[in-house]
């Protein structure tokens, strides 16, 4: 049997809890990935992974087992990515999970211009705002925007961006404008709802963080259409730059509250734990750094 080829199964499915979902990330019926197990069990003579009709859990041998296959692993995958980089070529797959707006917007010409500059790299790539289990999605590189960053994170800072609190003229008009951020519990907001603190919005007051209390009629998950809102006099956004900006010059929304400008959010690229970087990850993270340096803000 191909024991390298195995190992790297054993350690896909161990990871991800599933047949089923190393199966779809390697594009093969469920049927191979069980004989895979099964043979290798079978060549061990040992039992790795016991079964049942909800969930797979490793055995003592298989969770002394996985962590040598990962070390075995991560050194031949080291070995390979070092000879391939003496040739100054990256080749290989590139799974990528990016946020949805951003990676349209600001990414998606990076990533084209990498995959121009590197034929023999291939990008897989997934746009979603919600956060990935890089090891059980079987993920490469993810990027994300935030903040809050979860301990055990396996990061590497890529840039900065701003957010912004925008409403319109004609919002303004009607409503006054908010001086301060307490003043925006008497007004009408536009709630991002992907972060952990929704309803609370962060500012600077007097060189000291500080949440605010926001309610409003709209909540969404995308920070376009709360624009859109914005732009249409229903209320008050905090939305990154990339998105506000196009907004804030064709004159649709104004900039409030610039004093207490909120905390930047921190571009990060992440790294699934427990793997060698292979040298096609790295380059791209180089690309992706560069680009971003060069992003306006």
């Amino acid at each position: 049997m191909d024991t390298y080829h195995a190992m790297q199964t054993f350690v896909r499915v161990a990871e991800s809890g599933s047949f089923t979902a190393v199966a779809d990330q390697l594009q093969v019926a469920r049927s191979a990935i069980t004989r895979q197990i099964v043979a290798l069990e079978k060549h061990l003579a040992v039992k790795l992974i016991t079964r049942s009709t909800r969930r797979l859990t490793l055995t003592t041998a298989g969770a002394a087992y996985l962590e040598k296959c990962r070390v075995i692993l991560n050194l031949v995958d080291a070995a390979e990515s070092s000879l391939r980089e003496d040739q100054s070529v990256p080749r290989g797959r590139i799974r990528l999970a990016l946020p949805l707006s951003f990676g349209l917007q600001q990414l998606a010409p990076a990533l084209l211009d990498f995959a121009q500059a590197q034929p023999h790299v291939e990008l897989l790539l997934n746009f979603s705002e919600s956060r990935s289990n890089l090891i059980e999605q079987g993920i490469d590189l993810a990027l994300r925007i935030t903040a809050d960053l979860q301990p055990g994170d396996i990061v590497r800072k890529l840039g900065a961006c701003r957010l912004l609190t925008t409403a319109s003229p004609a919002y303004l008009a009607l409503h006054g404008e908010p001086r301060h951020p307490g003043d925006l519990q008497h007004h009408e907001c536009l709630v991002y709802s992907m972060t952990s603190s929704a309803s609370n919005w962060t500012y600077r007051v007097q060189g000291k963080t500080q949440t605010f209390p926001v309610r409003g009629r709209i909540t969404a998950d995308n920070g376009l259409v709360l624009l859109q809102a914005s732009a249409r006099g229903m209320g008050i956004c905090l939305q990154p730059d990339f998105l506000a900006q196009p907004f804030l010059a064709r004159q649709e929304v104004v900039e409030i509250l610039q004093e207490f400008a909120p905390p930047a959010l921190g571009i990060y690229a992440l790294l699934p734990s427990n793997r060698y970087i292979p040298h096609r990850v790295g380059v791209l993270m180089e690309h992706l750094a560069q680009s971003l340096g060069k992003r306006p803000t």
